[in-house]
């Protein structure tokens, strides 16, 4: 599988200056990398905690 670094301009991230935003092949390996999730799986509340941990997904999703 080929991993193409298209602009995505509905990127969820509220990050301010992440280098990645909207370069979803890249944000991924990049959370992935260190343990984590990126911004696009998460609610809209849970992003702005910044907390990108596998325990954040499961309390966003339970909080659903």
């Amino acid at each position: 599988m080929s991993c193409e670094n298209r602009k995505n301009n509905n990127c969820a991230c509220t990050y301010p200056g992440c280098k990645r935003h909207g370069i979803c092949c890249e944000c991924i390996a990049h959370h992935n990398s260190k343990g984590g999730f990126p911004a696009c799986v998460f609610s809209p509340e849970a992003e702005k905690l910044y907390d990108r941990s596998f325990e954040a997904l499961i309390k966003d999703r339970k909080n659903k």
